[in-house]
């Protein structure tokens, strides 16, 4: 069972490989993106444009936002691309059950 500051996001099952889906958890716009191995939850604003994450590019463990071309790792929120300079943050993923939770107050910022 899932500590009290995981929220309950969706079903494995819903997220597709590659495609960075948006939620919310507790207020906070989260990104997921399954890759081959893991889920990863990062902040779903470009820390350089305020976009929503969840419509970029995935490859690998990064993700491109779909203006400006800024990249993020997915693993540390650390951007990779410019002209984003700012990290943004990323939070623990817990599957249980078949169900994605994330902890939006245990984030590790880049």
């Amino acid at each position: 069972m899932p500590t009290s500051s995981y929220t309950y996001l969706c079903k494995l099952d819903v997220l597709e490989e590659g495609v960075p889906r948006r939620f919310e958890a507790e207020g906070v716009p989260v990104s997921l993106v399954l890759t081959e191995d893991e889920v990863f939850a990062i902040h779903d604003m470009c820390s350089h444009s305020a976009l929503s994450l969840a419509e970029g590019e995935v490859d690998g463990c990064t993700v491109e936002c779909w203006l400006h071309g800024s990249r993020f790792d997915l693993r540390t929120g650390m951007p990779l691309v410019p002209p984003a300079s700012r990290p943004v943050p990323v939070y623990p993923v817990r599957i249980e059950n078949g169900c994605v939770y994330v902890d939006v107050v245990a984030r590790r910022d880049g």
